[in-house]
């Protein structure tokens, strides 16, 4: 109790989660054994990152830095306004749309949030939707991105539990676009009521063939990326690492608009984006380690056991355990965390291990929409200055529509294992 509560307490006063789980752990490992236990700290530190597929989290995140850079955005968005744009509503279904198609770049729902919070966000006002309204659409799609390949989430949740990550990929596609048409659908029964916009005519078959040509290079990223992993041709790490290679390839030879200096600040932000994530799970890999010594993880699971026997109650315990957690830590230490604690009960209940893992993904992106410590909300509030309780408000319908999608893909397996099948996983 008092580690747990060393841990509150340095997160309510404003500590960086990386501190704070570290000083935890750092505690719990000298309440053990004194400073012989807590010199130990660097070497569990080191054993939490010494995971060779982690490589591929920079690369992706470069990989998108450099395609932003380049305008692929505004490509991707002018060619999903040509699609759905004469729908009522149609830049809030091009937000979700250009979601999908920016998904296979970043892999992260703060970047796609931070991205189409400088851009879309503001076209959406100038065309007469309300702010808080445009911040809620690009929050709920913001959370396509890291469910369809590639996927920062997944590549630490199959190189912790030892899943294939190709496997995941593929298991997240189909939710992913499930995901877009659930909001599609909010948008659609909600658009009459706000009175949104709608573009005056349908885009012509040349506008439309246009738009899709000045995008066809954005949209092969994810075919390169997920088809090399797939066909066994590359690793994940390695396919990151061919991303990176087509994004400069686009950037200095075909668009011609990339400097020295410009891919020398996006090194810079790459850098400083993988240290954030990479402190976050080697601190969490002390903590995680204290409470493995504690048995902590096998008294969570054997509560959670001794509540109910039957398999659909403990998996919505488990999806609860997660969203609520989710709403209050940073997933990616929540994920390093929980993930041994609560895998073996879904292994218990007889899950499949690539559903388990997109039902983990899918549970703690959601918890990125929500309140008090809902990523996405801060990001989107900071780039456009609106008030985060306003954004909330708006989000809410996307939120339960979200919520109710993640309990009928957690209890229809085969819905989410269709694809992965299909591949050979």
């Amino acid at each position: 109790m008092t580690i747990a509560l060393i841990l509150v307490v340095l997160l309510i006063i404003g500590t960086p989660v990386g501190i704070a789980l570290g000083l935890a752990g750092l505690a719990g490992m000298f309440s053990i054994g004194g400073l012989h236990f807590a010199s130990l700290a660097p070497a569990k530190v080191f054993n939490g990152l010494n995971i060779f597929p982690f490589l591929a989290m920079p690369f992706f995140i470069l990989a998108g830095e450099i395609m932003n850079h380049t305008g692929i955005t505004s490509r991707l968005v002018q060619f999903s306004q040509a699609l759905v744009g004469h729908f009522r509503g149609g830049l809030a279904h091009s937000n979700m749309v250009a979601s999908v198609f920016f998904s296979g770049i970043t892999g992260a729902a703060t970047a796609d949030a931070a991205a189409f919070g400088r851009t879309l966000v503001p076209a959406m006002v100038e065309q007469g939707y309300s702010r808080p309204y445009a911040c809620a659409v690009t929050a709920a799609g913001s959370i396509i991105g890291p469910t369809i390949p590639p996927s920062g989430l997944m590549v630490v949740y199959g190189s912790l539990m030892g899943v294939s990550i190709g496997g995941l990929f593929a298991t997240g596609i189909l939710p992913g676009l499930l995901i877009c048409l659930v909001c599609m659908a909010i948008i659609g029964v909600f658009a009459k009521r706000k009175n949104l916009p709608k573009a005056a005519q349908r885009a012509s078959l040349r506008e439309l063939l246009g738009h899709f040509r000045g995008s066809l290079l954005a949209l092969l990223m994810p075919m390169i990326i997920l088809g090399g992993i797939v066909s066994g041709i590359v690793t994940p790490t390695e396919a990151a690492s061919v991303a990176v290679a087509y994004a400069l390839f686009i950037g200095a030879v075909v668009y011609r608009n990339l400097s020295v200096a410009a891919l020398f600040r996006m090194l810079i932000s790459t850098a400083q984006i993988s240290a954030v994530i990479y402190l976050i799970i080697g601190a969490a890999s002390i903590f995680g380690w204290w409470l493995s010594f504690n048995q902590i993880p096998q008294l969570i699971a054997t509560f959670i056991g001794q509540l109910s026997d039957n398999p659909g109650v403990i998996l919505l315990l488990i999806i609860g355990l997660l969203l609520v957690v989710g709403m209050i830590m940073d997933i990616n230490a929540m994920l390093i965390i929980l993930a041994p604690v609560l895998v073996p009960l879904t292994e218990q209940i007889g899950m499949d291990p690539l559903h388990a893992g997109i039902i983990f993904v899918l549970a703690l992106n959601i918890s990125l929409m929500t309140p008090p410590v809902g990523a996405c909300l801060f990001v989107l509030s900071s780039v456009t200055g609106e008030r985060l309780e306003r954004i909330s408000a708006e989000l809410m319908p996307f939120l339960i529509g979200q919520l109710v999608l993640l309990m009928f893909l957690a209890f229809t397996p085969e819905v989410t294992l269709f694809i992965p099948r299909l591949l050979g996983y």
